[in-house]
């Protein structure tokens, strides 16, 4: 997931931000240009997350097809 300057710190963060966006453009109140700038950060903000979702999802099933195995340290001498 590339790294901007005006790139969220980690998904909760971005999710944070697109929800407040959100909130923001639904009261109608905001200016037209506002409206419209709003809209673009809300885009990249819906790019990232679905990318960090997406990056997730596959390190999810690298897991389970078992390319990366737990390590078995063998039975513990007690």
């Amino acid at each position: 997931m590339e790294k901007t300057s005006d790139s969220p710190a980690s998904f909760e963060a971005a999710l944070a931000e697109l929800e407040a966006l959100v909130a923001r453009m639904e009261g109608g109140q905001m200016p037209l240009a506002e409206s419209l700038e709003a809209y673009r950060r809300g885009a990249k903000l819906l790019a990232y997350c679905q990318a960090a979702l997406k990056d997730a999802q596959l390190e999810v099933e690298i897991l389970e097809k078992g390319v990366l195995k737990p390590f078995d340290a063998g039975p513990a001498d007690a």
